[in-house]
Formats: C-alpha cells, sequence, structure tokens
C-alpha cells in the first residue's frame, strides 16, 4: 500500500509539473517602457484576444527604465522587449545576443514642452531637461535640438527621470523645466499653459524610436512563440484602423485620458506615420540611431550594417 501511495504521489507530483511547465510554455512575459500611445497595437492585440488565439497567456509589464529591460531580456525575466534600440544595438555589435525582429514607432512622437515661462529653445540655457535614461532614447537628441539655439552640453542640465507620465507629472511639479512629450500629454500640457516649442520631428525626421527586442537565446529555442506574438501585434496595429472606436476606448484606458484626447493622438500618430505598416523597422532611423550612438562613443566608428542588429526572419514568418 504504502508503495502504491508512494507511486501515486510521484505520478502527481510529475503531472503538476508538466502542468507548470505547459503553462510556462504558453506564457510570455513582455515589457515596455512606459504608457505611451505607439503602444497601442499591443494593447489592442491583447483586448480582442489575438494573443490567446495565438495560444498565448501574455502579460504586460511596465518598467519606466529602459537599462533594466534589457538586464531582463538577458536573465530571461522577460521574454519580448518593445523598448528603445539603442543598447539592443550596441549589445549587438559588441557580439551580443540582443537584436531587433520588427519596428513599432519608426519616427518621433514628441514635442518639446517646457514650463509656462520659457517661450524658445535658447531659454533652456541654465534649465533641466528631463530625458528617459541616460544612455537610450531621445537623450541622444537633445543635443541636436539644443544646438539649433546655439546651445552646448554644458549650458543645461539633461536628467534622466523616466518615461513620459514620470517627465509630466515632474513638469508639473517644477522638478525639471523641459521634456520631451508624446501625444496625447503634450495636448495636456499645451491646455495647462505648458510651452510647445516643436515636433521633435522637425530637428530629426529619421529615428527608430521603438522596437520589438528579444535574447536570441530565447528566441531560436522559441521561434514559433515568437512568430505567433508578433502575428498577434501585427493584427492589433491593423485593428487601429478598422476599428477606431475601439482603439480609442482602449488608448484612453491605458493611457488614463479622455476618449477625444486619444482618438486626436490615434490620428496624429497616423498622419505622421510613426508605427511602421507591417512592423518594418525603419531603417534609415536605425541608421540614425548608429550615428547617434558612434557620436557618443558608444558604438565603433564603422559602417552601419542592419544584418548584424536586425534579424527579420521571424517578422517575415508572421506573415
Amino acid at each position: 500500500m504504502l508503495a502504491l501511495m508512494i507511486a501515486a504521489f510521484g505520478w502527481v507530483s510529475a503531472h503538476a509539473q508538466e502542468v507548470r511547465s505547459g503553462a510556462a510554455r504558453n506564457r510570455i512575459d513582455l515589457a515596455i517602457v512606459s504608457r505611451t500611445v505607439f503602444y497601442l497595437p499591443l494593447w489592442l492585440a491583447a483586448e480582442k484576444g489575438y494573443f490567446a488565439e495565438e495560444g498565448i497567456d501574455l502579460r504586460i509589464e511596465v518598467f519606466d527604465n529602459a537599462e533594466k529591460i534589457n538586464e531582463a531580456l538577458r536573465s530571461g525575466a522577460v521574454q519580448i522587449a518593445m523598448s528603445t534600440p539603442e543598447s539592443i544595438m550596441a549589445d549587438a555589435l559588441k557580439g551580443g545576443s540582443l537584436r531587433v525582429v520588427a519596428g513599432n514607432a519608426g519616427r518621433l512622437p514628441h514635442f518639446i514642452i517646457a514650463r509656462p515661462e520659457i517661450r524658445t529653445i535658447a531659454d533652456l540655457r541654465g534649465k533641466t531637461i528631463g530625458v528617459l535614461s541616460d544612455q537610450e532614447g531621445t537623450t541622444h537628441l537633445v543635443p541636436e535640438v539644443t544646438r539649433r539655439a546655439g546651445l552646448k552640453p554644458g549650458d543645461y542640465v539633461v536628467k534622466a527621470v523616466g518615461g513620459a507620465p514620470t517627465r509630466w507629472r515632474l513638469l508639473r511639479s517644477g522638478e525639471i523645466d523641459a521634456g520631451l512629450q508624446p501625444f496625447p500629454l503634450s495636448y495636456e500640457a499645451e491646455a495647462a499653459g505648458f510651452s510647445n516649442l516643436g515636433p521633435l520631428s522637425g530637428f530629426v525626421p529619421e529615428w527608430q524610436f521603438t522596437s520589438v527586442n528579444v535574447d536570441m537565446r530565447w528566441a531560436e529555442a522559441n521561434r514559433n512563440r515568437l512568430t505567433a506574438a508578433l502575428r498577434a501585434l501585427r493584427r492589433g496595429l491593423d485593428a487601429i484602423a478598422v476599428e477606431p472606436a475601439t482603439a480609442a476606448a482602449v488608448a484612453a484606458r491605458e493611457l488614463k485620458t479622455s476618449e477625444p484626447l486619444a482618438a486626436r493622438a490615434i490620428a496624429d500618430t497616423a498622419r505622421l506615420g510613426i508605427l511602421t505598416p507591417g512592423m518594418e523597422v525603419s531603417l534609415p532611423g536605425l541608421k540614425k540611431v548608429h550615428e547617434a550612438l558612434v557620436a557618443a562613443g558608444l558604438v565603433a566608428s564603422e559602417p552601419f550594417d542592419a544584418g548584424r542588429v536586425v534579424d527579420a526572419s521571424f517578422l517575415r514568418a508572421s506573415r
């Protein structure tokens, strides 16, 4: 009897392990930087059940820190990241395992938002500009903006504070004087009396702002899962145009704004071509990122080779 009980317990334990491992195989933890409109394809795909239809149990985590996302990719804590490509590129060019597998925001959706008393770029002298992080995203673009007004990096302070919602909070509290804000936060800032010093795309027309990133050690071992996730994301991207009312409702909920402002942000996203068609990577935008990394001394000065940074095979397979 004891032997039978031990055997039965062993089977139950093994079965439970199988169930747990099966759930783990179906689960994907996906990291994003903050709550901004270019994540709408992801939120809409989840809302419409596209990931579930692909057999994926999706968990979305907001990090508000790009460096931590890359650490999580390497450790396997998250399997996919929709985040900035700068450190992905630096890692890939140095022989690392991180890669870009699809595009997301292929142009910059930001406006230069400043305290009400700041009326021009030149007025940023001696001021504090809030950015995402020390080495990611729009951080590399601040000098391109300020030098147009004759300012040098030492003429102002650049402070890493986190994503766009955090920057908006710090702008209102006076802890920073300016920040690069995407819509609809830029709309809210203007309505509150803050200065809009112009679109960032007016200074930098081409820039791969966010992309879909992975650690190839996981991706190669889970090709079908990654392909399925990209397929769900593409369906979410397509659904924005097909179901505008649902898209606006989901965006309003996730961005914590009104549906009219969400609908305006979606319309401006389409008008400005922020989200790349078919989730393709913007090669001119990625090349511009490479130029910024070279200028900052973060990668070697050599001709840009997209094949060392991008693996497009997963996106092709998703079609």
